[in-house]
């Protein structure tokens, strides 16, 4: 994302990235800038398995080194009925600045509760998926300043797991990380996720070692792991923590958790 904005807050600024310091030019003339954007912190994960999908996020949301507030869901459901989204089956992860992350939830979630009532079906996963990716490239000048995730579960039952540019490229994968803390936690899933760099016991030496088979893991090794995520990365980094919002996907439905985490 940092390669996508070249821009950023002036780290002598107000906390916030609305406003710059005005600067003196030799002239005597003042100086404005303007940037839009700022990053509130915090990150998301989600890991897909066999028939289900787990999104998890901190709630932590900051300018800078303050703390706005300690309970700012990342995570939200898409679709379904009402104002609670009753039914839904997707769910929506978004880190970084947390008002367009708001307003692309709202736009989304508008569009697929408009489909189903259009066509009297609820939206699959993979059509939420591009039409988020349209959305996003039809922002790309202007772009949300955000990491996106939608998870979900496809036609066929199976965990289907979607992480996005800021604007609009998207690829399945089982498991994605974003946000401040995403280049702690990916090399973790990607060694017990991906299961890279690991290999069959006995299988040789050198190019003879035989990779480790890539299964899908069981929901309670899956939950593990994101505890132990989140648990590591606010060891390491100042903008998470404080909680950990959970949302597994399944057919049965989407179950919401959460759990404490550190608040120094």
């Amino acid at each position: 994302m940092a390669s996508v904005f070249s821009g950023a807050p002036p780290q002598s600024g107000p906390g916030y990235s609305f406003k710059q310091t005005p600067t003196e030019a030799p002239s005597g003339t003042r100086q404005h800038g303007f940037y839009p954007y700022t990053d509130n912190g915090g990150s998301t994960l989600g890991i897909s398995g066999a028939d289900f999908t787990i999104l998890a996020g901190d709630t932590r949301h900051t300018s800078g080194y303050n703390i706005n507030t300690r309970y700012a869901p990342k995570l939200f459901k898409i679709g379904g009925e009402g104002p609670d989204n009753k039914g839904a089956s997707i769910v929506l992860s978004v880190v970084g600045f947390a008002a367009d992350g708001e307003a692309l939830k709202e736009r989304l979630d508008t569009i697929v509760k408009m489909y189903k009532y259009q066509h009297g079906k609820p939206m699959s996963v993979a059509a939420c998926a591009q039409r988020l990716s349209h959305i996003l490239y039809g922002k790309r000048f202007f772009p949300y300043y955000v990491h996106a995730i939608l998870g979900g579960l496809d036609e066929e039952g199976r965990g289907a797991l979607y992480s996005y540019d800021p604007v609009g490229s998207y690829e399945r994968e089982q498991c994605r990380a974003a946000g401040a803390a995403a280049s702690l936690i990916m090399p973790f899933l990607d060694n017990q996720v991906n299961f890279k760099n690991q290999y069959v016991p006995d299988s040789g030496s050198g190019h003879e070692l035989q990779e480790k088979p890539r299964t899908p893991l069981d929901q309670n090794h899956v939950l593990e792991l994101v505890r132990d995520a989140f648990t590591s990365a606010v060891e390491r980094h100042i903008e998470v923590g404080d909680g950990l919002q959970v949302m597994i996907i399944k057919k049965e439905g989407i179950m919401e958790a959460f759990h404490p985490l550190k608040q120094d």
